[in-house]
């Protein structure tokens, strides 16, 4: 199928101990929304923060239509997100992190795949056009480096950046991957890949301008580790 109906979207904000974050993320959602002419829903899904994320989430979205807060108890990024992806009613369905490393208004450089005909358009900061505002300091941008060269060696997928947190779904494709998807953590984006490529979806990569946030929830020494052992389980799972 080939282009979407109208300019639709539901954009989910998957939120972990982001109190200070999450309420300027759905403003500035709301915001671009307003001049670009989308038709806006916004689901944040919040991950059992015991900070006041939750209630910064219900401030910020009270009296407005279409703008709903999601709770579960704290289990992950990839459980967050999937929560909200299978809420979404929007025929286009966007996540992307309260830190606004991309901004929702970054959904425009995505748009043009899905009217390209792809079902997951893929947000990147390793492709030519891609523009990094803002870099990671180094030990981060270690991280960056070390990651792929694990998803490579798994042979999951040929996408450049699988961690970007910036990813555009048409809704039915959304619908399909996620409500097969298990992985809770932050390893979830590989297995929602590897589920793309079975179910037979088409997958783009497209460049965006993206901007490293402070602080950032990933853990050099206690994350990479487990990614790792998040992809190698994928692989063997997968491969059976």
């Amino acid at each position: 199928m080939v282009g979407l109906l109208r300019k639709a979207l539901s954009v989910v904000i998957p939120a972990y101990n982001e109190e200070a974050r999450v309420g300027p993320a759905v403003e500035a959602a709301l915001a671009w929304a307003k001049g670009s002419g989308f038709e806006l829903e916004v689901l944040v899904s919040d991950d059992g923060s015991p900070d006041g994320t939750r209630r910064a989430a219900e401030s910020a979205t009270a009296g407005r239509p279409g703008v709903r807060v999601l709770t579960g108890p704290h289990r992950g990024k990839g459980a967050a997100v999937r929560r909200g992806m299978l809420a979404a009613s929007m025929p286009a369905i966007l996540f992307m992190d309260a830190d606004q490393s991309a901004p929702a208004a970054e959904v425009e450089a995505l748009w043009p795949g899905l009217d390209a005909g792809a079902d997951v358009v893929w947000g990147s900061r390793a492709l030519p056009g891609s523009r990094i505002l803002v870099p990671q300091p180094g030990s981060r941008s270690w991280v960056g480096r070390a990651a792929p060269a694990v998803v490579r060696l798994s042979g999951l997928t040929e996408v450049r950046d699988t961690q970007c947190g910036f990813k555009l779904f048409r809704a039915e494709a959304a619908r399909a991957i996620f409500s097969k998807a298990t992985i809770d953590g932050f390893a979830f984006d590989l297995e929602v890949l590897a589920l793309a490529r079975r179910l037979g979806y088409r997958v783009v990569e497209a460049p965006i301008a993206w901007s490293h946030v402070e602080p950032s929830h990933l853990s050099l020494k206690r994350d990479l580790a487990g990614i790792a052992l998040e992809v190698l389980r994928l692989a063997w799972r997968l491969r059976r």
